[in-house]
């Protein structure tokens, strides 16, 4: 298996849904991470993303979304219900596969330096990778706050941080960086108004104050609804399970006359949490996890219908993603890796030896861009399905409409994108193409040759799925300037595949 790191940065920003699409576009711009979940919350004011990808590929991933973060949001105009002391509050980092926590460790600790020396912000770290016992919790760690740490860092030798200056950055504030296991953030709304009451409640359950070994918990006020919620992070599911604090804070809730309204899980969770919820209310006798419908079928995906084989049969299906543009991205990939093929077949043998500094370096590009379309492959999926969601938005009166017409016309630009970045990665896999023809081991030919072929047809494939979505857009200045564009990469790659196929055709005389 691949190793797999998770990475789950919080943001001070829960308002401006804007300001956090411009962080994730920093975050999906990185080959090789994907975006898996982003969750946003008024009242707390604060957004948790996750996305996973190789170790490096996430450190990459995480600094550039700190740095987008620390441009945007400005601590010293920063409300909100939960703790914080930063634009981007905290980042751990969590082993998934062929990935120890000491690996994790080490990545916090590289990328806090970083962040430290480049972006001159304060970084604590924290969990698994703290340096000191004290700094082990995170609530210890943010004590105080934005504003209580900018009173002390300078002075307090327990503020002072582990990377970066001992003064708060002018916007950013400080951050912590740390590694730890898989951890679930749980909420549970109360039938009150009286914050007190949940911050009982909270008292009562977290470990701090002699609760649940691996909870942490607070009271907060939701205004908006008139309720309360005890927030919690529940550290080490297995041990402390979701069905245990949820009968707990029912218990406590009882004494105060309260009723439980509600609950949610912010971000995701691992599916064995909530077996063992299920497993517990419903009383279950013998029950094992293999006996889950969808367990089975994973197996069956990335067992026997794995790869290639399991992408065909989706695309076969009735459901209408994976489509064109996943198949458009899928034969960029495939072009990719036919020039990574046959740079390898070249560079190191002795008559190719002129040749070969100039392979390695069109190698590292093929290998970038194989990447960058296995994503694609992905990500046009998804943006189709923000269209379908977009459809279905509500459209019963005028307001609705317009709220509604807005969201499909962003969703169909974002649909857009993709295919768009599919055709200029097309491109340039196209001119890397035209290199192993021309330079490439001449026994790889037909492989340089097919290459180039899977490059053009991503062009083609990636230029139609823009053309269609433009019919949908009713701004016609981002469709004359979006059809310029496309045209201008399509022309440019039929000339060079049109060059490309004579250099082929002249080589197999």
């Amino acid at each position: 298996m691949a190793k797999i790191v998770e990475c789950v940065p919080n943001f001070s920003e829960g308002r401006r849904p804007e300001v956090i699409d411009a962080i994730l576009e920093e975050i999906k711009s990185v080959p090789g991470v994907l975006l898996l979940d982003r969750e946003m919350d008024k009242d707390h004011n604060r957004a948790v993303v996750t996305f996973v990808g190789g170790p490096e590929e996430a450190k990459t991933a995480a600094f550039k979304a700190i740095s987008k973060a620390t441009e945007l949001i400005d601590m010293e105009k920063h409300q909100g219900e939960h703790p914080r002391m930063g634009a981007t509050d905290v980042v751990p980092f969590i082993p998934i596969s062929e990935v120890t926590q000491r690996d994790c460790v080490i990545l916090a600790e590289q990328l806090g330096k970083e962040v430290g020396e480049k972006l001159q912000i304060p970084v604590y770290l924290y969990e698994a990778a703290a340096s000191r016992p004290d700094r082990t919790n995170l609530a210890a760690v943010r004590r105080g706050e934005y504003e209580g740490i900018k009173a002390e860092i300078g002075t307090n030798p327990d503020k002072k941080p582990d990377f970066g200056p001992a003064k708060m950055h002018p916007s950013a504030g400080a951050i912590a960086i740390g590694a730890r296991m898989p951890l679930i953030a749980f909420n549970v709304y109360l039938g009150t108004p009286y914050v007190g009451i949940a911050k009982k409640i909270a008292n009562a359950i977290r470990f701090a104050r002699g609760g649940l070994r691996f909870c942490k918990a607070m009271g907060f006020e939701i205004k908006e609804r008139g309720l309360t919620q005890v927030s919690m992070n529940l550290v080490n599911y297995p041990k402390t399970p979701i069905f245990r604090v949820f009968e707990m804070i029912k218990s406590e809730a009882e004494r105060y006359g309260v009723p439980v309204v509600s609950s949610e899980i912010v971000g995701l969770t691992p599916q064995d949490a909530l077996l063992d919820v299920a497993d517990y209310y419903l009383r279950l006798e013998n029950f094992k996890k293999e006996q889950v419908l969808e367990s089975k079928l994973m197996v069956f995906a990335g067992g026997e219908k794995e790869g290639l084989e399991g992408f065909v049969d989706q695309v076969a299906s009735s459901s209408p993603a994976p489509g064109g543009g996943s198949v458009a991205a899928a034969c960029g990939a495939l072009a990719g890796a036919l020039s990574s093929m046959v740079c390898r077949l070249t560079i190191g043998r002795k008559k190719f030896k002129d040749v070969s500094d100039e392979l390695k370096g069109v190698l590292n590009k093929a290998e970038s861009i194989k990447k960058q379309m296995e994503e694609f492959i992905i990500r046009d999926a998804e943006s189709f399905d923000c269209v379908m969601a977009a459809m279905k938005l509500p459209k019963y009166t005028d307001e609705e409409k317009e709220k509604r017409n807005q969201a499909v016309q962003e969703a169909t630009k974002g649909a857009i994108a993709v295919p768009l970045q599919v055709m200029e990665k097309g491109l340039e896999s196209l001119k890397l193409s035209q290199v192993v023809v021309e330079k490439g081991n001449p026994n790889m030919i037909s492989d340089a040759g097919v290459s180039a072929l899977a490059a053009k047809t991503a062009v083609d494939g990636a230029y139609y799925n823009v053309r269609i979505n433009l019919l949908s857009i009713e701004d016609q200045d981002f469709v004359t300037s979006t059809r310029q564009k496309a045209d201008g990469i399509r022309q440019e790659a039929s000339a060079l595949a049109q060059k490309i196929d004579g250099n082929v055709e002249e080589k197999l005389k």
